[in-house]
């Protein structure tokens, strides 16, 4: 099992958004249009993975809760979409480019987890998320970074 923080921008989804508002609570990953996030998507994430679900372009940032990987890595249908803003006419079925997984909603923090309180803590200085210029939607998190911010969203 790996670890995942995955950004999600809260007018798209919000965490509470993915439990009432998707069926069976799972939400549809798709869009993502950054070669390395597709190859952590195409190539490393498998069903059960756990994820940290970051509510991203919004006043206060952070981890609302957990997710998990549903659905390992297939073809972003959005790239064959011609009405669909991430349409890709080099992408097709037969040689996809882009990939989608899905997501479920697990469990939500007692307590929201803040940008700036993870750039605050010690622990997780290495954590991509609070380095200066990653912008990644997704991010692969230790196992120690995914137990300290568990621990401070009250899990």
């Amino acid at each position: 099992m790996k670890y995942w923080l995955m950004k999600c921008e809260l007018s798209e989804c919000s965490f509470d958004d993915l439990k009432n508002n998707r069926p069976n609570s799972t939400g549809k990953w798709r869009g993502v249009r950054n070669y390395q996030a597709r190859n952590f998507i195409r190539d490393d994430m498998r069903t059960g993975d756990v994820v940290l679900f970051y509510q991203s372009n919004c006043d206060e940032p952070g981890i609302a809760g957990l997710a998990e990987i549903v659905r390992a890595a297939y073809p972003d249908p959005s790239a064959f979409d011609t009405e669909s803003d991430y349409y890709d006419a080099k992408s097709t079925p037969d040689d996809p480019r882009w990939f989608s997984v899905d997501v479920k909603w697990k469990k939500a923090f007692k307590t929201y987890v803040h940008l700036k309180d993870l750039k605050a803590n010690p622990a997780l200085k290495e954590m991509l998320v609070v380095r200066r210029g990653q912008r990644l939607s997704i991010q692969p998190v230790k196992k120690r970074e995914f137990e300290v911010v568990s621990e401070m969203g009250g899990v």
